[in-house]
C-alpha cells in the first residue's frame, strides 16, 4: 500500500480524523511534508487551521518528535492558541516543542550561547523606556543636541538597521545619513558597547545576536540545523530581513520549511516588514513549491470579487483569486457625501437600522486609515448614545496629546483647576520637576490657595532659583494674556494660537518619533472639533460629559479601529470611510515610497474589504475639513478600481444644490451649514467602477482656503465673520475689520476674495 492509499485508509478508520473536513488544496498543504513549501493563503481561507493540522499530522505520523519541530508565530497569544489546538488534536502534550515568536525563540537560543556575543546568560531585555534613557546617555556624552535630534528618532534608525540584520560593522557609509550631524553610526557603536557593559539587550538584539552567533560558530548553527526536522512559519508576509535570514540559516539543514502567508496582506512595511520575502520564496529555497488556498469561508462572492478586483491592480504579487460557495449577498455600497460630518450622520443612521434588524453592534466595524479620522464618528455615536470601543488605542479625548491640550484650555477658563495646571506646567519641558511641585503644593496647603495663586505668591520670594522664577512668571503672563484675548477671536482659532504660543505644537513637530505625526494630526483635528461649539467653555463641558458617559456603555459596542489594526479580524458589517485621494491612499506615504507605497496602500484596502462577512460600505466626501481648513476632495483611485458589477450605486446624501441640506441633516452641523449654502459647492456624480481624471477639481466659488500672501487693506473672507479688510498684521496673526467689529484671527483661517 502506497503512502497516499495508507493515508486515505487511516482517514476512513479515524486515526487521521482531523483530515476529513479539509478541502483538496488544504489537504495537499497538510500532507506535503518534504521540501520547502509556501502556502499562499488568502483572507478567510482557513490558513491557521491548515497550519495547525499540518503540525499535528507531523507529530501523529511520527515524522518528528515535538522537540524536533520549530513553529514561529508573531504573537505570544497566537503561539499559545496553536499549542492548545495541536494538543487537542493529537491528545497529548507538546511541551518540548519549540513554538513561539521570533523574539522568544531567539531569546531561548541566546540564553544558551550568550558568551559567544560577550553576554552572560542572565542578561536583561530592555523595554522601550530603558532603551530611550540609554541612548539619551550615549548621545549626551557625544554632545548631541537632544532637542534637535531626539533620542527616540535615533532608536528608530538603530531599529531599522537591526531589522535588516546589520551590526555596526555592517552599516555602509551611504546608509548613515545626516541625522545627529552624521554621527548615527558612532552612536550605534557606543550604544551596543554600553548594552554589553550592562549585560543587556533590546528586542532587535535578540535576532541580531543569534545571527552573529551562527556567523561566529558553525558548530552551533549545525546543531540547530540538525535539530529541527520541520519548520513552520505563520504570517510570513510580515517578516523582516533579519527574521528571514534567521529562518534561512536554520532551514538550510533539513530544508523542510513551510511558510504560510498572504502577499496581498503585507501592510507593515513601516515597521520593517519586507514583502519581497514572500515574493522571493521560490528563489530563496531551492525546489520550493507553492500551494494556493483560494476558497474563502468568510465572505460573500460580491465582497471577494470586489477585493480581488482592487488588488489585481498591484504588480508586485504572486497572484490568486478568492472564491466562495456562498452565492450572492449584498453588493458593495459606495456613497458620496458633502462633508465628513454628513458621512458620520449617515453611517450612524445605517448602524441604527442594522441594529433594528437584530445586528449586534460588536459585529459592526468602522475602519479608518488614520486614527484622527475616528473623531467625527466618536462624536456622532456619543451624541446618539451608541456604545463603541476604540481597538488598538485610547478614545480620541483620552489620548495624551488631547488631554494636554484640553488642560491648557481648562486653566485659561478656570485658573483654580490645579489638576489641569499640574498636568501641563512642565509640558513642554520648562524645568519644573517634582521638587518644585512639592514646594508649590506645600505653599498651597499652608496658605489655603490654589496652585495658580501659589505660583503667583511664591515667584515674589526667593524660594525658587531665579531662572525657574522667570520661567513660571512668563507662563502666568501667557495665561493672563490668553484670558484677555479669548473673546476677541473665534474660539477654534484662539485654541490654535494657544497650542502654538505655548510651544506644545512645536514640541511634537520637533519630535521625530514614529507616533509624533499622528499626535499632530490629532491636535489639528481637535482644533477643528472646537469650531462646532458656541464657545470654548461649552466644548470643555462637552468633553467632561463625554468622559463621564464612557464609563456606563454596554458591552455590545461598535468597533472603531485603523485598517492596520483590523488585520486578522472579521465582522458581519464593515464601514470604510474617508476614501479620498490624499487620505487614502495616504499622500505622505506616496511621497515617501512612490509606487511601492501605493501598492501597500492598496493592500490595506484589500484587508479592509476582506474583513467583512456580509456587507461593506465604502464612502468619501466631496469636501472635508482637514486641520480646520475646508478642502475640496476627489474620490480615491481605489473607488474606481472596484469592479462596477459588484457595486451598488447610490445618490449622494444630505445635500441638494437647490434646497441646501436635506431633512436628514440636523442642528449639530449648523455652523458648517451656512458656509455650504453660501458656497454652493457643486455635487459630484460618482459612478463606481469608472475612472476619475487625475486633474479632477471641484468647482467652488469659496470652497478652498488659501495661505497666499496677503497685505494690509486687502479684502478677505472668514468662515464665521464674513468679509472684512485687513487692518494690521503681525506674523500669522491678523487684525481684520468686519461688519461686526474688529477681530483678531489667524492667517490660516482666512481666504482671499
Amino acid at each position: 500500500m502506497n503512502t497516499a492509499e495508507e493515508t486515505s485508509s487511516k482517514v476512513r478508520e479515524g486515526e487521521y480524523f482531523y483530515l476529513k473536513s479539509l478541502n483538496k488544496p488544504q489537504l495537499e498543504a497538510v500532507k506535503s511534508l518534504s521540501g520547502p513549501l509556501l502556502i499562499l493563503a488568502g483572507a478567510g481561507t482557513g490558513k491557521t487551521r491548515v497550519l495547525i493540522t499540518r503540525l499535528a499530522h507531523i507529530l501523529v505520523t511520527k515524522r518528528a518528535l515535538p522537540s524536533e519541530v520549530l513553529a514561529v508565530t508573531f504573537t505570544n497569544k497566537a503561539a499559545m492558541e496553536m499549542k492548545e489546538r495541536v494538543e487537542k488534536l493529537i491528545r497529548r502534550s507538546t511541551e518540548t516543542m519549540w513554538i513561539g515568536t521570533f523574539h522568544s525563540l531567539c531569546a531561548r537560543i541566546l540564553r544558551k550561547h550568550a558568551e559567544i556575543v560577550s553576554l552572560k546568560t542572565n542578561f536583561t531585555i530592555l523595554d522601550t523606556d530603558d532603551q530611550t534613557r540609554l541612548i539619551k546617555q550615549v548621545m549626551e556624552i557625544k554632545n548631541i543636541d537632544l532637542k534637535r535630534w531626539p533620542p527616540r528618532s535615533m532608536l528608530a534608525i538603530i531599529e531599522r538597521w537591526k531589522d535588516r540584520g546589520l551590526s555596526p560593522t555592517d552599516v555602509r557609509d551611504k546608509e548613515i545619513g545626516k541625522f545627529a550631524l552624521g554621527k548615527s553610526l558612532t552612536i550605534y557603536e557606543s550604544y551596543q558597547q554600553r548594552l554589553i557593559t550592562l549585560n543587556a539587550v533590546d528586542f532587535g538584539d535578540l535576532i541580531l545576536h543569534c545571527l552573529n552567533i551562527f556567523k561566529k560558530s558553525k558548530d552551533i548553527l549545525f546543531e540547530y540545523q540538525r535539530k529541527f526536522k520541520f519548520i513552520l512559519v505563520d504570517e510570513y508576509q510580515d517578516t523582516n530581513i533579519a527574521q528571514n535570514l534567521w529562518l534561512k540559516k536554520i532551514a538550510f539543514g533539513q530544508n523542510n520549511i513551510c511558510c504560510v502567508g498572504d502577499d496581498d496582506q503585507s501592510i507593515y512595511a513601516w515597521r520593517g516588514a519586507e514583502v519581497d520575502n514572500i515574493l522571493n520564496f521560490e528563489k530563496d529555497f531551492s525546489n520550493a513549491r507553492t500551494i494556493r488556498l483560494e476558497e474563502n469561508y468568510r465572505s460573500t462572492s460580491h465582497i471577494l470579487s470586489s477585493a480581488s478586483g482592487l488588488i489585481s491592480h498591484n504588480k508586485g504579487r504572486l497572484g490568486k483569486t478568492l472564491w466562495t460557495s456562498i452565492d450572492g449577498g449584498e453588493k458593495i455600497n459606495i456613497k458620496s457625501f458633502w462633508n465628513g460630518r454628513s458621512e458620520a450622520v449617515s453611517i450612524s443612521e445605517e448602524i441604527v437600522r442594522l441594529q433594528k434588524k437584530k445586528s449586534r453592534l460588536s459585529e459592526i466595524s468602522i475602519l479608518v486609515r488614520a486614527s484622527f479620522q475616528m473623531r467625527e464618528f466618536e462624536e456622532r455615536f456619543m451624541k446618539m448614545g451608541l456604545p463603541y470601543r476604540v481597538i488598538g488605542g485610547p478614545r480620541f479625548y483620552e489620548r495624551m496629546e488631547i488631554r494636554d491640550a484640553i488642560a491648557y484650555f481648562r486653566v485659561i477658563i478656570q485658573s483654580q483647576d490645579d489638576l489641569a495646571l499640574e498636568r501641563i506646567i512642565n509640558v513642554p519641558k520648562r524645568g519644573v520637576g517634582k521638587s518644585t511641585l512639592q514646594i508649590l503644593y506645600k505653599h498651597t496647603r499652608s496658605q489655603g490657595v490654589c496652585l495658580y495663586e501659589a505660583i503667583q505668591q511664591i515667584i515674589s520670594t526667593d524660594e525658587l532659583r531665579p531662572s525657574l522664577k522667570n520661567t513660571l512668571e512668563d507662563l502666568l503672563k501667557q495665561f493672563e494674556r490668553w484670558r484677555t484675548e479669548i473673546n476677541s477671536m473665534e474660539h477654534s482659532e484662539f485654541c490654535a494660537m494657544v497650542l502654538d504660543e505655548s510651544g506644545y505644537m512645536e514640541m511634537w513637530q520637533k519630535d521625530k518619533s514614529p507616533d509624533a505625526e499622528g499626535r499632530l494630526e490629532n491636535l489639528k483635528e481637535l482644533v477643528g472639533a472646537i469650531r462646532e461649539f458656541d464657545s470654548l467653555s461649552s466644548f470643555i463641558e462637552h468633553v467632561s460629559l463625554v468622559m463621564e458617559n464612557t464609563e456606563n456603555a454596554k458591552e455590545d459596542k461598535i468597533n472603531i479601529m485603523t485598517l492596520h489594526g483590523a488585520k486578522g479580524l472579521e465582522f458581519d458589517t464593515v464601514f470604510l470611510p474617508c476614501w479620498e485621494e490624499g487620505n487614502f491612499p495616504n499622500q505622505r506615504s506616496l511621497d515617501e515610497g512612490g509606487e511601492k507605497s501605493l501598492e501597500e496602500e492598496r493592500r490595506l484596502g484589500y484587508v479592509g474589504i476582506t474583513r467583512a462577512k456580509k456587507r461593506v460600505y465604502v464612502s468619501f466626501a466631496v469636501n472635508r475639513f482637514i486641520y480646520n481648513q475646508l478642502v475640496s476632495c476627489i474620490p480615491s483611485r481605489f473607488v474606481s478600481e472596484i469592479p462596477e458589477e459588484h457595486v451598488k450605486e447610490e445618490e449622494s446624501l444630505l445635500f441638494d444644490d437647490q434646497d441646501g441640506f436635506s431633512d436628514q441633516e440636523d442642528s449639530f452641523f449648523s455652523q458648517e451649514e451656512n458656509f455650504y449654502k453660501k458656497s454652493k459647492i457643486a455635487p459630484i456624480n460618482i459612478t463606481p467602477g469608472r475612472k476619475f481624471p487625475s486633474s479632477y477639481k471641484h468647482k467652488s466659488k469659496e470652497s478652498d482656503f488659501v495661505q497666499e500672501a496677503v497685505k494690509i487693506g486687502e479684502e478677505v473672507f472668514h468662515d464665521k465673520f464674513g468679509y472684512g479688510k485687513i487692518k494690521s498684521m503681525q506674523g500669522n496673526k491678523l487684525e481684520i475689520i468686519f461688519q461686526t467689529g474688529i477681530k483678531k484671527v489667524l492667517k490660516s483661517f482666512i481666504k482671499k476674495r
